[in-house]
């Protein structure tokens, strides 16, 4: 898949992120049908964060929304078995940001990998110790998140590493998880210098991956990197054709970024969409801690590939409809069908959740209605009922045929007011909301401001053993109290 849209730059810097256009309102009776990947990525709501930590509000193009929703765990309900990985979840509310409108919130929530089933693991790691990851927050912070790593290591799992800067070399040939003290000693040693041959590393890796592959592991290249690839192999094009030709193999890649004033959020994100992986962000040690401690299973056990999301929505109920975020993530609605079209993958206990802003039926829309409509009600007998038709497509791992979840969304999951949804949907309200204000996004209403989404959150921060829901609340209140960019 392809980051739509050209690299902007920040004026302050050389930090370059994918440009992508709002998803637009949509009028049911032209195309009830949107169809995109599932994408659980966690690096906009981190790098976001780091700007507002510094002070300042972060480029628009730098919110990615559905990747700030996902970073919250929803506590969605679990799915009973392996062979069927996800179990859906359906809520519909007022809009707190628009008047007249509704909001559908959709969650997945991924089957629990058990200990005792995860496969071995063959790993390499591939570390950028080009001159630019000398400063603590990159190279030094970068190690300290693979340690985290390495603890999680069991004796059937391999590791192998390779370094890159001027050059590529491998630094430690493949080493079992009873050897971890060999591994952090290779990593101890690294050090940063010289320019950024990103695209030798990753062949070497690739390479070393492939030398060791072994159909029954979960074969993955983990990438830790500030995406400044300046000499050899460096066009996000030819990398995304090498990472693409990799993952039809059976090798993973994901991607952690790190620093700030050259990050290339591009480069990341080319990378992570084509190598069925994920990209995050890690600003600090809690974050890694985060990402590679408390979620290590979901980053590299994957329980289900090319999972894809398409919604149909019932013209007899809803005129028109936006999904918010997943720009980058959209599909044509035959591609939903297509077992050959790429889409994101999902690992274990991990949960995906998009939300769509709905206008209902006999409310004024953006647009004017049709002369020769088509929104009379559908013959299916159910269907009057409905007001709309959730699908998830989804491949199991190693497996070249997907298989099908269906589920209708309807009366039963609405709710009158925002405050008698339940808890999730409330947070991911907020959390929605929090995202298009910063991007300036007009169709949230003026009047809904930055207190607004605040109470909203602290309303829904329930159980939050790690304060990672009471530093959002803080996140907003710094925002309201920031200027805004000029991008």
């Amino acid at each position: 898949m392809v980051v739509s849209g050209s690299a902007t730059r920040s004026r302050v810097d050389t930090e370059r992120y994918p440009g992508a256009q709002a998803n637009p309102i949509k009028r049911v009776a032209e195309e009830p049908v949107s169809t995109f990947s599932v994408d659980v990525d966690t690096a906009s709501y981190a790098n976001v964060r780091r700007f507002l930590n510094d002070g300042s509000r972060p480029p628009s193009d730098a919110v990615r929304v559905e990747e700030m929703i996902n970073y919250f765990d929803y506590g969605y309900a679990q799915p009973a078995d392996r062979a069927t990985p996800f179990r859906p979840y359906a809520a519909v509310t007022p809009s707190p940001w628009a008047k007249d409108r509704q909001i559908v919130h959709i969650g997945l929530q991924g089957y629990d990998l058990p200990r005792t089933s995860e496969p071995p693991l063959n790993l390499v790691f591939l570390i950028d110790t080009s001159g630019s990851m000398w400063s603590e927050d990159r190279l030094p912070l970068a190690i300290k998140s693979l340690n985290l790593l390495v603890d999680q290591l069991r004796p059937q799992d391999r590791v192998a590493i390779v370094a890159y800067a001027g050059s590529a070399g491998a630094v430690l040939s493949p080493t079992d998880g009873r050897n971890k003290l060999k591994v952090r000693c290779a990593l101890g040693a690294l050090r940063a210098g010289g320019s950024t041959a990103g695209g030798e590393g990753l062949k070497l890796a690739y390479d070393l991956a492939r030398q060791n592959f072994d159909p029954k592991s979960v074969n993955r290249v983990i990438l830790m990197t500030d995406g400044d690839f300046n000499v050899g192999v460096a066009d996000p094009a030819k990398l995304k054709d090498l990472v693409s030709t990799k993952r039809k193999e059976g090798t993973y890649l994901s991607i952690y970024g790190f620093g700030r004033g050259n990050y290339n959020d591009v480069m990341m994100q080319t990378l992570a969409q084509n190598g069925n992986g994920t990209a995050a962000y890690i600003d600090t040690l809690n974050e890694a801690r985060k990402l590679l401690r408390d979620d290590f299973a979901s980053s590299l056990f994957p329980i289900a590939d090319d999972v894809k999301i398409q919604v149909e929505f019932n013209p007899a109920s809803v005129s028109e409809y936006r999904l918010i975020g997943y720009e980058t993530r959209m599909l044509q609605r035959e591609d939903f069908n297509n077992d050959q079209v790429d889409a994101g993958e999902v690992g274990s206990r991990a949960s995906v959740t998009a939300l769509y802003e709905i206008t209902p039926a006999g409310v004024r829309g953006s647009s004017d209605p049709l002369r020769y409509r088509s929104d009379r009600p559908s013959a299916a007998p159910s269907a009057a009922r409905e007001l709309a038709y959730l699908k998830i497509r989804y491949k199991l791992p190693g497996q070249a045929t997907s298989k099908l979840i269906e589920w209708p969304i309807g009366a039963r999951d609405a709710f009158p007011s925002v405050q008698a949804a339940p808890e999730a949907t409330r947070w991911a309200l907020a959390v929605a909301a929090f995202g298009q204000m910063l991007k300036a996004d007009p169709r949230v209403d003026g009047a809904y401001g930055w207190n607004d989404v605040a109470d909203l959150a602290q309303s829904a921060r329930g159980d939050d053993p790690y304060g990672i829901r009471a530093e959002f609340v803080q996140l907003v209140r710094a925002a309201g109290q920031s200027q805004p960019r000029a991008d």
